[in-house]
């Protein structure tokens, strides 16, 4: 219940009331944007700090390659899953949306960490970065098969492309570049740069997610007259998710504050990175079904019973 009094959440649930009543309350899109990358920023350079303080360990290594591992397992499963439902373009397109990471979702679990006073590692942040593009490239890869299946003679599209798009995108940058300046100046810049990065982060938080609750509301009306299977999927794929990254943690004897950060992770979709790349690297699909899934249903069940739940299932297991 704590989890779900937090201000940030309760601004996140307001905003979905207010779009399904639909006011004409709303937050300018550049603004939102700026949002959106002081998070990033912010992040980046705390996650550089703690980093500088704890330096590279073996459980480092193992959570960025656990990442990895999740970033490839689950836009896989996805797939094979859902093809079964949908299209095979539209399945692709699902698969990348969750096989892919919500920064905000990921933020949002680390300012509940910080409120319930649990310990978490700074490079946390830099498996946020390395599972934004595996899914992508995995979907771009099926998508050419389905193409080449269907007509030999299609041109593919163009993976360099859509690596570029990927790698160079504005906020993955921002924030690995946050990162490494964080690490770079450590104490010293910590201290500077306290009042930007720490003590407005909680309230840019809660007005940032006052927009996602909104954004969310119009997305819940995409999913009318959807299968059912989708609606399922929408919940109980996250969770599946969720319970292969707490194995995974478990085995790993991970400390409980990372695999919390690990399972928002798995149990998270992409609602920017992924839909801007996919919309014409795989045109095929419908942006109203895995956008609709992740921003109307994923999204905010992670937000306030998902954060909460992954916690406490982490804590208990690994203590």
């Amino acid at each position: 219940m704590s989890g779900f009094l937090d201000p940030p959440v309760l601004f996140f649930v307001f905003g979905i009331f207010a779009g399904l009543v639909r006011s004409n309350l709303e937050i300018p899109p550049q603004i939102a944007r700026f949002l959106a990358l002081y998070l990033l920023m912010a992040l980046g350079l705390k996650g550089g700090f703690a980093l500088e303080e704890s330096g590279f360990t073996a459980e480092v290594s193992t959570s960025l390659l656990g990442a990895v591992a999740l970033a490839v397992i689950v836009p896989t499963i996805g797939f094979f899953v859902m093809r079964r439902v949908v299209s095979d373009f539209d399945a692709a397109a699902i698969a990348a949306t969750y096989g892919s990471v919500s920064a905000v979702t990921f933020i949002t679990a680390v300012q509940h960490l910080d409120s319930h006073g649990i310990a978490y590692g700074g490079h946390m942040a830099a498996a946020l970065a390395l599972m934004e593009s595996p899914a992508i490239i995995f979907a771009v890869l099926v998508a050419n098969w389905v193409r080449a299946r269907a007509h030999p003679g299609q041109q593919a599209m163009s993976l360099g492309r859509v690596l570029h798009e990927s790698f160079t995108d504005g906020g993955q940058l921002l924030l690995l570049g946050a990162m490494l300046i964080g690490f770079v100046t450590g104490a010293s810049g910590e201290a500077a740069m306290q009042p930007f990065a720490v003590d407005l982060f909680k309230g840019m938080l809660a007005f940032f997610l006052l927009d996602m609750g909104l954004i969310a509301a119009r997305n819940m009306r995409e999913l009318r007259g959807r299968s059912s299977w989708l609606l399922v999927y929408a919940i109980g794929g996250p969770l599946g998710h969720a319970c292969l990254a707490l194995a995974l943690a478990a085995v790993t004897d991970m400390q409980a504050g990372n695999a919390v950060l690990l399972v928002v992770l798995a149990a998270s979709a992409s609602y920017i990175a992924v839909p801007a790349v996919i919309r014409h690297a795989i045109p095929e699909a419908t942006p109203s079904l895995y956008l609709g899934m992740s921003l109307g249903m994923t999204f905010p069940f992670n937000i306030v019973l998902g954060i909460p739940l992954y916690t406490w299932a982490a804590v208990r297991v690994l203590g």
